[in-house]
């Protein structure tokens, strides 16, 4: 009976999609997006609910959560802005989008590399060929790995455009090694990710929506909007702070930032 259901879902779904851009999608039309992530491998429910509550008082414009069914209810009680999830798993994306989840992603892959595993372009190309065939119409993010080298990087960016891919994710945080203290090192921090969302960009043009994560703060998302990205995805620099007033405090600073650059970028 439940898998009768979850096609139900899908099937609605799906209806709704093709009536028009789903809303999840609209902040990076705007170039606005800002996404609050609370982490691939993190399930545990008091965690992600405060971190969606942060993402929700702070005005974030989406959250993107662990790839789990009753996870994405639990997002779903405190906020009622849209909710991605994110595995390297497709067969588990199906029951999240029934419970609700309005976009899946694939990666990041920052807890894959500190075990030592790397993703190659050919099964990043597969894990998203995969996805569509299981969900062909939902809005789907894919991550670029930063292992990659950066004329690599945006081969596979152009390699997923076939496979209708809505946002491409930038990443590079983890293997960035600041030396500078301050606002330099922030910098430093978020340049790998910032430098592949500009190439990327460049490449894909409208045909998919850019987005910059790893390593970014207030400091650097406006930065990545002036490279190409239509927004940012924050998930250490906000889920670190574990209290509720400071996380909703750090995504304001992050949203206050990207409105500033658009509205300087307007000016200009």
């Amino acid at each position: 009976m439940w898998k009768l259901l979850a096609v139900l879902v899908l099937a609605q779904a799906a209806a709704a999609l093709r009536m028009g851009s789903p809303r999840v999608l609209t902040p990076f039309a705007e170039r606005r997006a800002l996404k609050v992530i609370s982490g691939l491998m993190n399930f545990d429910p008091v965690s992600v609910r405060n971190v969606c509550k942060a993402a929700q008082a702070g005005g974030a414009s989406l959250v993107d959560i662990a790839c789990d069914a009753e996870l994405v209810k639990v997002a779903r009680s405190v906020t009622d802005l849209p909710i991605c999830v994110s595995s390297v798993e497709p067969e588990r994306f199906v029951a999240a989008v029934a419970s609700g989840a309005e976009m899946v992603e694939i990666g990041n892959y920052d807890c894959f590399y500190t075990e030592g595993i790397t993703f190659s372009a050919q099964q990043v190309e597969d894990l998203t060929r995969r996805t569509r065939e299981l969900l062909p119409d939902i809005p789907l993010s894919v991550t670029i790995p930063h292992t990659l080298p950066i004329d690599q990087q945006v081969a596979l960016a152009e390699a997923l455009l076939a496979y209708s891919v809505d946002v491409i994710q930038t990443e590079g945080g983890m293997g960035a090694k600041p030396f500078s203290p301050g606002v330099l090192g922030m910098i430093e921090k978020a340049a790998p990710a910032l430098a592949a969302a500009h190439e990327i960009s460049r490449c894909v043009g409208s045909r998919a929506h850019v987005m910059a994560a790893s390593g970014i703060s207030d400091v650097t998302a406006p930065l990545a909007l002036a490279a190409g990205a239509d927004g940012v995805g924050v998930g250490s620099a906000i889920n670190k702070l574990g209290d509720a007033i400071a996380m909703s405090f750090a995504v304001r600073r992050l949203v206050d930032a990207m409105d500033a650059a658009r509205v300087a970028e307007r000016v200009a």
